[in-house]
């Protein structure tokens, strides 16, 4: 029995291969190609045609992609007409008065997904206490959706004012335009929520992002077919559950998100693992770096997320009102083109991608990136990249940021390339403060897990500048995402906005919002797996009477009764009291949107260096007794020393539990590199995963 989990990612895709029976694992990792479906196919030939692969044995598809968050990025998306109530029609081009940079005075606004040429407008209105006061316009209508289907629109999004609390009039001109064979989304089904801006932005995205969706998953599904698997397709969401491919294509927009939040559920188990339940999750990639919270052994989640935000501002983005993993996304990863602007280093938000890549790779690339960097400032070996599969053109780097960086700047080559290292590492800093210190949160009280192709080579400095003890990189740290989908349920949610004042004669209205919301998870459920045992989690976002913003809170899984209000006030308190150090028990309260979340267990895979081998005789499990971790030497820069000196070089795999290696030391594995700077000193757990202790003597104050 084998589960596959791959995760396309900006510049790699990452492969997980479990058997499921003994719980070992074999890993890839290879360059993601320009038609992700096309490179995943060919990479599937490749392993069946090695031998390693066969799919009849195959009893699940586990899949995390990026194609919906690059077409929104690249604007690669389908042409989408957008019909809302008319005196609407610019709602999503006015969007909200909020300035993600209150002092630039030429900031532009998010760019919607559609022209305002392309918005249309039907007479109709639904009042906010859902009473029809004006009826759809039949024949306003009909010439409305002649128009679209005359104007070779792909996809039509539809948003009608008040339509989450009674959809009629909306339902309506569904009907109309699907009797057009017109592929539509409607904002009752997407996101049935108040703010119709936001609702607005999430109903374009998932039309948008449709078509596009569609055709690459049933390039998957054909392939698969071809390949004789029976397995079920499983696509990873935002909010860290899986679903069908079938409920992917249906509600793409909830996996924009999808191989970041199976970062997080990763990094959550080994904090379960290691005893530690409040973990900062630090995903570095070749595009991108990724920071999330896990608190009480859970990862945070938000009722709603931006997606193509400018220099990672709050509102600078689309707004999309979907459950996902909080995440803080950042344009800093290996790929991150290093430039010079005014005198000074430059680092991303533009990434060089897997093609061309950055200038050590020898496929095309001219521009310096942070890998790079790392290359010339003797991180990285260029003759066991990627565990060998690739040389690194060491020449090619040093050339590249001598003539753009050092030379312009009047800097020594290795002055220029720890320059692009520390202003890497400078954003992602400041990305760490914006989720713990700005929210309120200590990092001192976290313990950073670190993964991706670069996370491991960042990790170990970026804990010591914010005063962390411990960095925890888990065993094959570089495809850290694709294992985290191993270790995911099957989940389904389901939300409605219904504004709700807590003044003890509510328990009739909220039994039946819950067991409305019940009734939909459980029949998208049961398209998943008929018959199973379904765990079922209901949440309210809940704020005191006139606040504008509200707190997510964990509902009593019990009956509603007369007290069952009571409970819900308690249980706001408590979370405000967490959250701001006080709360008033005395004050109104009221809940706005309600959420009902059903998971399917699926057996998790153990996180473990015992249980993962890319290659048999590499397994930890299979090295010989008394063998030395310490390989080589070579050398590196370490600025806390002077500058370039000899360093410790370790094979992970060779590492005993009783090895304690102290820095300067770069601890190497097939798909990252860990570096371990001076006074921090490196071990191995009993899962296999490498802890490093962070010398607190050299800790910068928070």
């Amino acid at each position: 029995m084998l589960r596959l989990a791959f995760d396309i990612g900006g510049t790699f895709t990452d492969y997980v291969l479990e058997d499921h029976s003994t719980g070992r694992i074999r890993i890839w990792k290879v360059p993601t190609t320009h038609e992700p479906a096309r490179g995943v196919e060919a990479t599937l030939a490749q392993m069946i045609g090695a031998g390693v692969l066969s799919f009849e044995q195959v009893t699940s598809v586990i899949h995390a992609t990026t194609v919906a968050t690059n077409a929104i990025l690249e604007r690669k998306g389908a042409r989408v007409a957008f019909v809302t109530t008319a005196g609407f029609r610019d709602v999503i081009l006015i969007g909200r008065q909020k300035r993600y940079d209150m002092n630039d005075l030429y900031l532009d606004k998010p760019k919607p997904l559609v022209d305002r040429s392309d918005i249309f407008t039907v007479e109709e209105r639904t009042a906010a206490d859902g009473r029809i006061v004006k009826p759809l316009d039949e024949a306003g209508a009909a010439a409305v959706v002649q128009q679209i289907r005359s104007g070779g629109y792909e996809a039509v999004a539809v948003m009608f004012l008040h339509s989450y609390i009674n959809p009629r009039n909306e339902r309506r001109m569904g009907e109309l335009l699907r009797q057009a064979k017109l592929d539509v989304t409607l904002s009752s089904d997407v996101s049935p929520k108040f703010r119709e801006y936001e609702r607005a932005s999430t109903t374009v995205t998932n039309a948008y992002l449709r078509p596009l969706i569609a055709r690459y998953l049933d390039a998957l599904d054909r392939s698969l077919g071809e390949k004789r698997s029976s397995a079920q397709l499983a696509i990873m969401q935002s909010n860290g559950g899986l679903v069908s491919s079938e409920l992917a294509r249906r509600y793409p927009v909830r996996a924009i998100e999808s191989g970041p939040a199976a970062g997080v559920l990763m990094c959550a188990q080994v904090g379960r693992q290691l005893g530690h339940e409040h973990v900062m999750s630090f995903d570095m990639g070749g595009t991108t770096a990724k920071l999330g919270l896990i608190e009480n052994g859970e990862p945070m989640v938000s009722a709603a997320h931006e997606v193509d935000t400018i220099n990672s501002r709050k509102n600078s983005g689309l707004p999309l009102s979907v459950l996902a993993v909080e995440l803080l996304e950042i344009g800093s990863g290996g790929g991150s083109i290093a430039d010079t602007r005014m005198g000074l280093i430059t680092v991303g938000p533009q990434s060089a991608g897997a093609l061309p890549g950055p200038i050590c790779y020898g496929t095309g690339g001219s521009s310096p990136t942070v890998t790079d960097a790392n290359l010339v400032l003797g991180y990285l070996d260029p003759h066991y990249f990627n565990g060998g599969a690739m040389t690194l053109d060491s020449a090619g780097a040093a050339a590249g940021i001598n003539s753009v960086i050092a030379e312009p700047l009047g800097l020594s080559l290795t002055s220029a390339a720890w320059g692009i290292h520390s202003i890497a590492n400078s954003n992602m800093e400041r990305a760490m403060r914006v989720i713990s210190i700005e929210r309120g949160r200590d990092p001192r009280q976290y313990v950073l897990v670190a993964f991706g192709g670069a996370g491991p080579l960042h990790a170990a400095r970026l804990a010591r500048v914010l005063g962390m003890r411990k960095v925890i990189v888990p065993f094959a740290a570089g495809v850290g995402s694709a294992l985290g989908l191993l270790v995911a349920e099957h989940k389904v949610d389901a939300g409605v906005t219904r504004l709700l004042t807590l003044n003890g004669d509510r328990a009739a209205e909220i039994a039946e919002i819950l067991r409305d919301l019940e009734e939909s998870v459980r029949r998208e459920a049961a398209r998943l797996a008929p018959g199973s045992t379904l765990t079922v989690a209901r949440s309210a976002y809940m704020r005191y009477v006139g606040q504008g913003y509200d707190l997510r809170v964990a509902l009593p899984e019990v009956p509603v009764d007369d007290v069952y209000e009571r409970r819900m006030r308690d249980a706001f308190y408590a979370a405000y009291h967490r959250e701001y150090g006080f709360a008033d028990r005395e004050a109104p309260v009221e809940a706005s949107d309600w959420y009902v979340v059903a998971s399917l267990g699926n057996g998790a895979v153990r996180i473990a260096g015992s249980g993962i081998s890319a290659h048999p005789q590499l397994s930890p499990s299979n090295k010989a007794p008394g063998c030395s971790a310490l390989v080589a030497s070579r050398e590196a820069y370490f600025p806390e020393l002077g500058g370039t000196v000899m360093s410790k070089v370790i094979d992970r795999y060779r590492m005993n539990a009783s090895d304690a290696i102290e820095g300067p030391a770069l601890i190497v594995e097939r798909e990252s590199t860990a570096l371990v700077p001076p006074g921090d000193v490196a071990r191995v757990d009993r899962f296999g995963h490498l802890v490093i202790e962070i010398d607190q003597g050299r800790c910068n104050a928070v």
